[in-house]
C-alpha cells in the first residue's frame, strides 16, 4: 500500500502535469486528494459499522441518524425525513455559483450474510411475512461512508467552492414493499432537486467485479430500465383425468412463456442494445390431479432504450393475448414500470471525463458496455443532467469470475478502493462548480 505522502505527491504531480485539461483547479484538487487520503480510516470505520447494522428500505432510521449527526457536525444545513428516512445536507461554498448534487443509497437487502468478517451482519427481521437476515449485499454501506467522507472533505475547502453542494442520502433504492412508493422517485417528488435547484447530479456504485483503483463509465444508457409484468391466464378447470373438459390454463401459460422468448431472440435488434424478458414466478393450482381455472405468472423486463422498452411491452401483450385466445382462454397483462433507463448525459460525460482521469490516474478509467441491472438514480437524471459511474471494489489480482456477485450472501468489498470513491465524488463536485459559471 502506498503511503499518504506518496499519494499526495503523485496527485500534485499529476494535477500540475495535466493542467487545466485535467482539472479546473489543480491546487484545490490536490488538496482534495490529500484530505481524502486522510479520511481513509474514518471512512472504513463508518462502512464497517453500517455493514454490521444494515436496515431495509424505508427503515434506515439508525443509518439516517448517523448521517444527520455527521452533517450537522460539519456545519451543513440538514434536512431529515425526506422520502421517509432520507437525509439531505447542503454545503454552501464561499462564492456564488451553481448547485451540484452527490447521491448515495442507504438500504440493505433481505439476505442472510455468509461471510466470516468480524463485522458481518447478524441482523434478523421479517420480510413479506418470512423470517430473513439483513445484509448490505450491494455495497450501499460503502456508498454512504464515501459520501460522508466527501462531505467532510468538501466542508474543509468550502471557501474555494463557487456554488453549492447538495448531499443526497437516499432510502429504498432496492425498492419498497408492494404498493409503497419510495426511493429516488419519491425524493424527486418531494423536491430534493429543488430549493436550491440542482444543476447536475453525480452518483457512484461500487462493483465487486472491478479491480480497486479503477473507474468505469459509459455515455448514454449505462443501466437498463426495469419493469414488472404480470400475466393472468384464465381458462376452465376440470379433473386431471378428463382434460378434454377443460380449457387448460397451465398448458396455455407454458405456451405463452415459450412465446415470450421470441421477443428477445427474434424481435429486438440486439446488435444495437441488449434487452431481457424473464419469467420469474408461475403459480397454478393446489392439487396434482386438478386442472385449475387460472394461472398467474410474473417477470421482469429490461431495456437500454426507451423505444425498445415500449416495443417489448406491446409484444408481451400481443403474444399473451393471442396465444390465450387460440386456446380458448383469456390473458390479462399488467405492466408496472419501475425504473427508467439510467442514462448518462453525453455533454456532461465529455466535460467530466478529464476529472475522472485525473482522480484515478492514467489507464485506470475505461468505458464499458451497458449492463442490464437497474438503478433508480435514473429518476434524478430525468430531471437534471447526471452521471452514474462504477468504482472498483475487487481485490487486486483477483479473478472476477471467482468473486461473489452483488445481491448474494457472500458479497464482499475490498475497502482500499473507497478512498478513490471519496476523492472522485469530491473532485467531480469541485470541478463542476469551478467549470460552470452561474
Amino acid at each position: 500500500m502506498r503511503t499518504f505522502s506518496s499519494i499526495f505527491t503523485a496527485s500534485v504531480l499529476l494535477a500540475t502535469a495535466c493542467g487545466p485539461a485535467f482539472a479546473q483547479n489543480p491546487t484545490l484538487n490536490a488538496r482534495i486528494a490529500q484530505l481524502a487520503a486522510q479520511e481513509e480510516s474514518k471512512v472504513i470505520a463508518w462502512r464497517r459499522d453500517l455493514h454490521q447494522h444494515p436496515e431495509l428500505g424505508n427503515e434506515e432510521t439508525r443509518t439516517a441518524g448517523i448521517i444527520a449527526a455527521h452533517l450537522k457536525k460539519l456545519g451543513l444545513e440538514v434536512q431529515t425525513g425526506v422520502a421517509r428516512t432520507g437525509v439531505v445536507g447542503i454545503l454552501r461554498g464561499g462564492k456564488p455559483g451553481p448547485v451540484v448534487a452527490l447521491r448515495a443509497d442507504m438500504d440493505g437487502l433481505p439476505i442472510t450474510e455468509s461471510n466470516d468478517l468480524p463485522f458481518a451482519s447478524k441482523v434478523k427481521t421479517t420480510y413479506l411475512g418470512q423470517p430473513v437476515g439483513v445484509m448490505h449485499a450491494c455495497g450501499h454501506d460503502t456508498h454512504v461512508a464515501m459520501l460522508m467522507g466527501a462531505a467532510e472533505v468538501l466542508s474543509q475547502v468550502k471557501k474555494d467552492l463557487p456554488g453549492t453542494v447538495k448531499f443526497i442520502f437516499q432510502p429504498a433504492e432496492e425498492g419498497s414493499l408492494p404498493g409503497v412508493e419510495g426511493g429516488a422517485k419519491l425524493m424527486v417528488k418531494e423536491g430534493v432537486l429543488d430549493k436550491p435547484k440542482v444543476d447536475a447530479v453525480f452518483g457512484l456504485h461500487i462493483n465487486a467485479q472491478t479491480e480497486v483503483g479503477n473507474l468505469t463509465y459509459r455515455s448514454g444508457g449505462i443501466m437498463a430500465s426495469s419493469d414488472r409484468f404480470t400475466i393472468k391466464v384464465s381458462g376452465k378447470g376440470a379433473h386431471g383425468a378428463y382434460p378434454w373438459n377443460s380449457v387448460d390454463p397451465v398448458v396455455t401459460a407454458a405456451q405463452i412463456i415459450l412465446g415470450l422468448q421470441t421477443i428477445i431472440s427474434r424481435q429486438v435488434k440486439l446488435i444495437d442494445d441488449a434487452a431481457v424478458v424473464t419469467v420469474g414466478t408461475l403459480n397454478a393450482g393446489v392439487r396434482y390431479n386438478v386442472i385449475p381455472p387460472d394461472v398467474e405468472m410474473s417477470g421482469t423486463i429490461r431495456a437500454l432504450n426507451t423505444n425498445v422498452q415500449k416495443e417489448i411491452w406491446a409484444s408481451i401483450k400481443r403474444i399473451a393475448t393471442n396465444i390465450a385466445e387460440s386456446a380458448g382462454a383469456t390473458a390479462e397483462v399488467t405492466i408496472d414500470p419501475y425504473v427508467p433507463v439510467t442514462s448518462n448525459n453525453a455533454a456532461l460525460m465529455t466535460q467530466m471525463l478529464p476529472t475522472l482521469q485525473a482522480a484515478a490516474g492514467p489507464g485506470q478509467v475505461r468505458e464499458i458496455k451497458a449492463v442490464t441491472g437497474a438503478e433508480d438514480f435514473a429518476y434524478y437524471q430525468e430531471k437534471v443532467p447526471g452521471l452514474f459511474l462504477f468504482l472498483g471494489g475487487m481485490r487486486k489480482g483477483q479473478d472476477p469470475a471467482t468473486t461473489a456477485d452483488h445481491h448474494t450472501a457472500g458479497f464482499r468489498i475490498d475497502e482500499s478502493g473507497m478512498t478513490l470513491g471519496v476523492k472522485t465524488l469530491a473532485t467531480l463536485a469541485a470541478d463542476y462548480l469551478n467549470a460552470k459559471k452561474p
